[in-house]
């Protein structure tokens, strides 16, 4: 999230979409919320990229710098949540360390 403002404004949209998939887990399986929020994240990130594109040869030429950049702000996001709730086992889950 290096080039993310961390405001309240921020974290209130993120927590929409976690209150929206909690909700759908309740009747789906919440591997499958996973996988749909992954895909529609990632959906979001290329409409987003290709919309700053001039054309479809400017869009390919970013593909790599583009890849390797969402790649690498979810891989930096996913180790963050990762140790929290690690750190958080207990509190987060009711399960033992």
């Amino acid at each position: 999230m290096s080039n993310t403002d961390k405001d309240k404004e921020f974290y209130e949209m993120a927590d929409a979409y976690i209150a929206l998939a909690n909700k759908q887990s309740k009747n789906v399986n919440p591997g499958k919320v996973s996988a749909t929020f992954l895909y529609a994240a990632a959906r979001f990130n290329i409409f987003l990229t290709a919309s700053g594109a001039d054309s479809a040869d400017d869009l390919a030429a970013k593909k790599e710098k583009v890849l390797d950049y969402f790649m690498s702000e979810y891989k930096k996001m996913l180790e963050e949540h990762f140790a929290d709730y690690q750190n958080n086992f207990e509190k987060y889950l009711g399960k033992k360390k």
